[in-house]
């Protein structure tokens, strides 16, 4: 044995806090966004059947869901709205009195200091689910541009730190950052989806937005889950057109694109930890096949290091207690 040449990698392993010395990657409370899903209504807390611990909250409940949001030390949302009447044009989607304005104007009015990002789509306000004006069952382009602005800016008047355009149609960082600058809004940032793939993970939120499509599927305007190289692309196009923020959407499952966009393109990340990886942890650990907190570690650890700089989940407020528990 004395005559063998090899590295001793383990001598840095040796003990907890030298490995807490030496450990390259970590997640802290700033790079967490919480989802959270206001309804119509009042006293209504509905559990997503499909996400277990993930609930809808009418205004009055909302507030103290953000009250405990903010106690964990968690300082951006990001907030998603569930209409009670929903039309062709999505026209409560840029409704001054709509669920999502209502609640941010409520929201900032208790925590102005609490960073709220606004979902801007039109899916969940579409009597057709889809996210776009329909012509003959297709999606139209353009004139679906023109209502993700009007969305925008009612979002920003309402009070909005941040927007963020999940909607997927070309262009739609351009016309949103013209609008909100023509609107005298140039300082409010743009959050863009800017990867975001027609995935199989994301129906357990479906049943929390209540966005699912009346008819076809989504694969005209989001990406194919085989694409690499159209990532940059769409990443590409979404800088020039002046996204502040690039979000990759699914995430556990695409930390290539993450990796790709971060070394890429010199903005901040967003991996976007979607319902469908939450609720598989859920389950597994229900069944006792998983270990939940370390499991939610290891994977949001994994995105950090992929070149995440924030993260979208539904484990937020877990994470900031798992963090909050390291410190005691």
């Amino acid at each position: 044995m004395s005559e063998l040449q090899f590295d001793r990698h383990r001598r840095m392993r040796m003990t907890s806090s030298l490995r807490d010395l030496v450990r390259e990657t970590t997640v802290k409370k700033d790079d967490l966004i919480y989802p959270v899903f206001a309804v119509e209504g009042t006293d209504t807390k509905h559990e997503v059947p499909s996400m277990p611990g993930v609930y809808q909250y009418s205004l009055d409940l909302l507030k103290k869901e953000i009250d405990d949001v903010v106690e964990h030390g968690i300082k951006a949302i990001m907030l998603f709205g569930v209409p009670g009447n929903k039309d062709e044009l999505g026209s409560n989607a840029y409704n001054e009195n709509g669920i999502v304005q209502r609640a941010i104007r409520e929201l900032k009015g208790e925590h102005p200091e609490l960073t709220i990002i606004a979902d801007t789509c039109l899916c969940q306000y579409t009597d057709h689910g889809h996210c776009g004006v329909i012509e003959d069952g297709y999606i139209l382009n353009d004139r679906s541009l023109d209502l993700l602005v009007k969305t925008a800016v009612s979002q920003v008047e309402a009070g909005a730190d941040v927007i963020a355009p999940s909607n997927m149609m070309d262009g739609f960082v351009a016309a949103i950052r013209s609008g909100l600058d023509e609107a005298d809004f140039r300082d409010i940032p743009i959050m863009s989806y800017a990867v975001k793939y027609a995935s199989a993970y994301y129906g357990p939120f479906r049943d929390a937005a209540h966005s699912s499509p009346s008819f076809g599927d989504r694969r005209t305007y989001q990406m194919d889950p085989a694409n690499r190289n159209e990532a940059i692309r769409e990443a590409m196009s979404d800088d020039r057109e002046g996204a502040d923020f690039l979000i990759v959407k699914p995430a556990l499952s695409y930390l290539d694109i993450v990796s790709d966009v971060k070394s890429t393109i010199n903005r901040p990340v967003v991996a976007y930890n979607v319902s469908g990886e939450y609720s598989m942890i859920k389950a597994a650990a229900a069944q006792g096949w998983l270990d939940e907190k370390e499991t939610v570690i290891e994977k949001l650890t994994s995105m950090k290091r992929a070149g995440a700089d924030l993260i979208v989940t539904y484990f937020a407020k877990d994470m900031a207690r798992y963090i909050n528990e390291s410190d005691m």
